[in-house]
């Protein structure tokens, strides 16, 4: 595959002044390690730093506690087209991405969009700031092994594989999952590829696990250099199956979605500890959120419900005017929050929609943005503080909903078919807002479109 050379975008490094102009912390020699984990359907509702009574999820608690949470941050309602989304910082009008289980809706594979690889990634962003790059988990995006996730910018991989991610001749010897058995496992004796090469595991083995153990080995390999992990988990999704039980080694904890979300904040408890031990703490910024809503609780639903996930970071110079923070934020502001963090200018000419928010962790500001947005096919979800529209797929009736001073679903007025002239004002400036974008719309002549 022909790229255009990352050096020929025209990032630029900066000094003591960040993107906007203001002071930047992390700049020069302070410059930070930067960890991003992407948990995998996981909505905000989940955690108990979000109000959950039911899971315990201390270790993301007190990375909360100890660092800035977003009450309010959007990715979409579906795997790809956050991934897509986040990677490039672009929304799906502007990726080509604007959907997932419905082709009219991406790129036609025969598009320069289709392939990851020829869009400007995250990876391509830190790696061209001096980061070595590591991406860890799940990939379940375009492009050819052994070399599809290098081609996006990242020096080194370990995957979770599908059959057809394996190199040629190789079959995998391990578990499969699904209901028919059909698709290689991710968890339990799981199917890995690291670097393009098939990694044999055990029965014993659990994926998640040993994606954390190539993130610390990595940090360890490289602790006197600026690093970058892209850390895609693969849980919570389904299916639930049981975890290793952190204070039984050798037992397990019982199948279900409380467990396998316990795990992961287990995990990042592990990976704290792990920056800890190599003396990389104070030298990380851990960036923590989700792809969509969960399973069965808001998972494809193009509503709040189904964009609204956590959003925590947690390291050195975090230090927020409010720990808990009602600013708005989005996928999108991981491009340039990424960029400030590296001391980088982003390319000048791609067009990104996010903005950073290093401003708000460094505590120079209380809010971010005025509204957010999000998609799935052709429909849209777009908040302000207190303001929110939810348009459906399909053409369905869109609903319109005063929040007041709620930022998790609790309390919204419908306010849909009210004449009232403050919601009339509102609803004026949302489609202002929506006419600053293309309308989503389906590919001519694709089936399902």
């Amino acid at each position: 595959m022909t790229r255009t050379p990352v050096a020929s975008i025209g990032l630029v490094m900066i000094g003591a002044v960040g993107l906007a102009g203001t002071p930047l912390q992390a700049a020069g020699a302070d410059r930070p390690n930067v960890i991003l984990v992407l948990a995998d359907d996981l909505g905000a509702a989940e955690l108990g730093c979000y109000g959950n009574t039911e899971h315990r999820t201390p270790n993301l608690d007190r990375m909360a506690e100890q660092g800035l949470r977003l009450d309010t941050f959007y990715a979409t309602p579906l795997c790809t087209p956050t991934r897509v989304c986040l990677m490039t910082g672009q929304y799906g009008f502007r990726n080509g991405y604007l959907g997932m289980n419905n082709e009219a809706f991406k790129p036609a594979k025969d598009s320069p969009q289709y392939e990851i690889a020829n869009h400007f990634t995250i990876g391509d962003l830190m790696k061209s700031a001096g980061y070595v790059t590591a991406l860890a988990g799940k990939w379940q995006l375009p492009g050819k092994i052994p070399t599809l996730v290098h081609d996006c910018g990242f020096d080194e991989y370990r995957m979770w594989a599908y059959t057809h991610n394996l190199p040629d001749g190789v079959v995998h010897t391990g578990r499969h999952e699904g209901k028919n058995g059909t698709k290689t496992a991710r968890f339990w004796h799981p199917c890995i590829v690291e670097n393009g090469k098939y990694l044999p595991t055990r029965a014993d083995d659990y994926g998640p696990d040993l994606f954390l153990d190539f993130i610390l080995d990595f940090a360890r390999r490289h602790k006197d250099e600026r690093f970058f992990v892209y850390h895609t988990s693969v849980l919570t999704h389904t299916p639930w199956e049981p975890t290793p039980d952190p204070e039984h080694p050798s037992q397990r904890r019982p199948e279900g979605f409380k467990s396998n979300l316990e795990y992961l904040d287990h995990l990042m408890g592990r990976l704290r500890t792990g920056l800890e031990t190599l003396g990389l703490a104070d030298k990380t910024v851990v960036i923590f959120v989700g792809d969509n809503g969960t399973g069965g609780r808001g998972k494809g639903k193009v509503s709040e419900q189904g964009v609204r996930v956590p959003f925590i970071v947690w390291g050195p110079g975090v230090k927020p005017a409010k720990r808990a923070s009602r600013a708005l934020g989005d996928l999108t502001d991981m491009m340039p929050t990424l960029a400030e963090l590296a001391g980088v200018q982003l390319p000048k000419d791609v067009v990104f929609d996010g903005k950073s928010l290093v401003p708000l962790m460094r505590g120079e500001t209380v809010r971010h943005r005025d509204w957010i947005y999000s998609f799935l096919d052709d429909g849209r979800v777009l908040r302000s503080d207190r303001w929110l529209l939810e348009i459906p797929r399909g053409g369905r009736p869109p609903r319109f909903f005063d929040c007041g001073e709620s930022r998790d679903g609790t309390g919204y007025r419908d306010v849909t078919s009210s004449t009232d002239a403050e919601v009339q004002a509102a609803r004026q400036r949302f489609r202002a807002i929506l006419a600053g974008m293309p309308e989503p719309k389906p590919r001519p002549k694709v089936a399902g479109g």
